[in-house]
Formats: structure tokens, sequence, C-alpha cells
């Protein structure tokens, strides 16, 4: 996934994410946050079935979607939103994985808490001024268009509580 600046003509006119084969610019990189009410502890695993926002690291819009048709394919509309990582309700996915929680190089799906419609990308393509990148937008059902994966980035282990010294 992929997202700059450029905010999208139709819609929502909110900020473009797209999707991308290679993950070798800055404008590819997301983090994972926990819902606003539930913070994700640094370095714990990420449960199948937990909440999250995923959050874009140069602009610091989360990922986000809502009942706007999107520009290319009709699906439902998907953008980033929000301010230094903060929106609101519409920018909470589930993560879906076939374990208890999510491991590196693991396909996963995103399914949207308030729409349902699961985060995907097809083979519908912009022109100018985001030539070749591909529409990513949100579909009713599980299918082949919706398995992501995380292609670089931090993976940060969990911390282990520190060593006690009992001083004499």
């Amino acid at each position: 996934m992929y997202a700059l600046a450029k905010k999208l003509m139709t819609g929502s006119g909110q900020q473009s994410v797209t999707g991308v084969d290679s993950a070798d610019d800055a404008n590819s990189y997301w983090r994972i946050r926990g819902k606003p009410d539930k913070i994700c502890q640094r370095g714990e695993p990420i449960q199948c079935g937990q909440a999250i926002r995923i959050t874009h690291m140069k602009t610091g819009r989360n990922l986000h979607s809502h009942h706007f048709s999107s520009p290319l394919s009709n699906h439902q509309e998907v953008s980033a939103f929000g301010e230094n990582g903060e929106g609101d309700d519409l920018d909470v996915w589930t993560v879906q994985c076939s374990d208890t929680h999510w491991e590196r190089d693991d396909a996963v799906r995103f399914k949207h808490v308030a729409t349902e419609v699961f985060l995907s990308v097809t083979g519908e393509q912009y022109g100018q001024p985001i030539r070749g990148q591909r529409e990513v937008h949100g579909m009713p059902s599980p299918n082949q268009h919706n398995y992501w994966k995380v292609m670089e980035g931090v993976f940060i282990q969990p911390s282990s509580d520190p060593v006690r010294h009992d001083e004499l």
C-alpha cells in the first residue's frame, strides 16, 4: 500500500491510498496501532481478530473507509484520514489470519469494523498524476484480491521483564 499527499478527486476528497508492487519508498510504510480505547503494547504480537488502526508513517493519517464509491471500480472507497494518528471510528480494522496471531510473512486480511468490507486491490489503475498505481478499495466478501503481506519493515520483539536484583 502506498499513500502520497494527493487527494482523491471524487468521493470524500481525502488522501488517496493505492497499491504498488514494490515497497522501496517511505510512502509505503505503515504502522500498526491499537484502536483508540485499547493501546497495543510495543512488541506484543497482534492477535488474529484484533481490532487495529493502520497509520501511514509519513503523513500520520489512518487507513479509513466509509460509504463513498471508489473512483475506478465503484467498490467502497478507502482513503487516509485524520491528523497525527487521530481520526475516528471509521479507521478501525480487524486482522484476519489463520493462526492465533499475525506472524511475519503471513498473508492476512483486514476487515473494516464499521462497514464490514475487506481491504482489497484489483487491477484498476490510475492515470495521471499517479499513473500505474492500483486502486485500493473495500469489497464485501473475502476473495483472492484481499490478502496482504508485509514486504519490509521493523518487527519489534516483545520485551522481557527486567531482571530483578536483591541488594544486600
